[in-house]
């Protein structure tokens, strides 16, 4: 049962996920892409990349300085209440979180006109739709506790459609190159990230209204997450678009089940 639910939350998920593909490929052949809008998505990119991932930069402290922080804050207690691995794996995630941000604001900094300033964690700023969906994960998390954790940590990275995308114009030259390369850097952590989330979903022994909070809850934020998106590309999909995909209008995404199998 928990298989056949597991398989159908992933159908539910799908044409969301190739909803959010959908914004980005349209961007790189939009009209409206230009080295503004380039830089643009790029900062925040590294806004999601440092303070994001569901935790917001003013209330939860981010996902870097606020794990960092909490963290040394459960320095006493290791090999006492904390076992050593829990931390060292915290720390790796923290790494690698940092990686990603590393990733993009290197190619910010290589493409930013000369004499503008360099980029850095605390001139970046999140945009309306991004409040969006951070709000709402929290209001799921505050509602529905242990559940809505889960489903935040289900709907994280949106099946990393944003790094797939990016990584298809590897064959190409100049930036779309170099945007290829980032998002190869971060692309195998996030899919294991959100395999993880996957799988962590067969050990809560949910129940059959669980499983249909769990759909209504994922489907809410991934709705959320391609007007976030949409707006960081710079609106590249049109309304009438949008409405078509949240109907349903689109192909839905090919879930790797094998390496999903594999991660297990």
């Amino acid at each position: 049962m928990t298989t056949a639910n597991i398989r159908r939350l992933i159908g539910v998920a799908a044409p969301l996920w190739a909803g959010e593909a959908e914004v980005v490929t349209s961007y790189w052949s939009s009209p409206k892409r230009t080295r503004d809008t380039d830089l643009l998505w790029l900062r925040r990119q590294c806004f999601k990349e440092f303070w994001g991932s569901g935790v917001g930069k003013y209330d939860r402290g981010g996902v870097v300085l606020g794990q960092l922080k909490n963290l040394l804050a459960k320095g006493a207690e290791i090999d006492v209440t904390i076992d050593r691995y829990e931390i060292l794996e915290a720390l790796d995630g923290v790494r690698a979180e940092y990686s990603h941000y590393c990733a993009f604001a290197d190619l910010y900094d290589e493409l930013r006109p000369a004499g503008t300033a360099k980029l850095n964690p605390q001139a970046l700023e999140p945009w309306p739709e991004e409040d969006a969906l951070t709000a709402m994960r929290y209001r799921h998390q505050d509602e529905h506790g242990a559940l809505g954790m889960r489903a935040c940590k289900f709907t994280e990275g949106g099946y990393c459609t944003l790094f797939s995308a990016g990584m298809a114009l590897k064959a190409r030259s100049g930036v779309d190159g170099k945007i290829a390369q980032a998002c190869a850097r971060v692309y195998d952590d996030e899919f294991e990230h959100m395999l993880a989330g996957i799988a962590g979903i067969a050990e809560e022994n949910l129940s059959a209204d669980d499983w249909q909070l769990m759909e209504r809850l994922v489907t809410d934020q991934l709705h959320a997450r391609i007007r976030m998106r949409n707006a960081q590309f710079s609106f590249p999909l049109s309304d009438a678009r949008l409405a078509a995909i949240a109907r349903g209008e689109i192909q839905p995404i090919e879930f790797d089940y094998r390496r999903a199998r594999l991660a297990a």
